[in-house]
């Protein structure tokens, strides 16, 4: 009888800083142990896929006020509780320095190099007005039918 491959499956919905720490984390740990490993970006978790800095591309107005109002970045998502006004998202990154554990920006680029799936959903990126060039090198563009059939042989799947 031979063994099939574990895999673990990701919906990444939220664009809080530490839910996204968290799909990561969970992630990296998931390929470490030979997991194949998708995480699907949606919604507001395309803003952990986004590039730091501003991309010239052309855009209508509701695409581009999306793109004023989203975080640019891994770096700049705020958090889930406790945000109070940046000063939040500032303090936990100075925990995780002093504990010398690893950032968002830092745990999605473990996952690259891990050879994590990292999945941009394309509808959503459509309603948002996001492009290609605005995200991340190296990511695999899906809709939902991807995804699912991902998920559909996933022994692990996760919503955060």
């Amino acid at each position: 009888m031979s063994q099939q491959k574990k895999k673990t499956n990701i919906i990444l919905f939220s664009g809080d800083y530490d839910k996204a720490m968290a799909a990561y984390i969970i992630a990296n740990g998931a390929a470490a142990y030979d997991h194949e490993v998708t995480i699907f970006h949606t919604f507001w978790g395309l803003n952990a896929l986004r590039k730091d800095e501003w991309v010239p591309v052309k855009k209508g107005f509701l695409e581009k006020m999306f793109g004023k109002m989203m975080p640019r970045g891994a770096n700049k998502m705020t958090l889930s509780k406790m945000n109070f006004v940046g000063m939040g998202p500032q303090m936990i990154k100075h925990v995780i320095k002093k504990h010398n554990a690893l950032t968002l920006p830092q745990l999605i680029e473990m996952a690259q190099e891990q050879d994590i799936k990292l999945v941009a959903c394309t509808m959503t990126m459509d309603l948002l007005g996001l492009q290609e060039a605005e995200l991340l090198d190296n990511i695999v563009y899906a809709g939902v039918a991807a995804y699912l059939a991902d998920a559909e042989d996933g022994r692990v799947n996760l919503f955060i």
